[in-house]
């Protein structure tokens, strides 16, 4: 399972290294994507051919699902760790999550998920204001 929280640093040739407690259960590589709330989704890469699977059987005439798969699988790269442990992040993604140097890495069960370290921080205070409407409208829905 991915969990914790990790403080990093982007490289200027935009190498990210990936701490090594995720690196041992991602295996050899990964596959790195837009997330959603202009994060990186990382996703091993059985659970990503399981995603992607799913997201193959959605059907093709709603558009929900035609813009969530292209969301996904349009930017999807593959990455390998180097030598010393490091990804490197397409700047089509960096872009896309506005990463600078410093960024969070974030294990959320099945997935890494990584963000500028300011969006972090501001998201994780919203998220805290908003922690009991959440753990209520979750515990009507049996989560919790």
């Amino acid at each position: 399972m991915l969990i914790g929280e990790y403080n990093h640093s982007l490289d200027p040739k935009k190498r990210l290294a990936v701490p090594s407690k995720f690196r041992n259960e991602l295996g050899d590589g990964a596959v790195v994507t837009r997330g959603l709330d202009n994060c990186l989704f990382v996703f091993p890469r059985e659970r990503w051919q399981e995603l992607a699977d799913q997201l193959a059987k959605l059907p093709l005439a709603q558009q929900n699902a035609r813009s969530l798969a292209r969301l996904f699988l349009s930017s999807a790269t593959e990455v390998e760790f180097d030598g010393l442990g490091r990804i490197l992040i397409p700047e089509h993604l960096k872009r896309y999550a506005g990463l600078e140097r410093d960024v969070v890495i974030a294990g959320v069960h099945s997935r890494l998920e990584i963000w500028d370290r300011k969006t972090w921080a501001a998201y994780q205070a919203k998220l805290e204001k908003d922690s009991d409407s959440i753990a209520e409208k979750l515990g009507e829905l049996g989560v919790i």
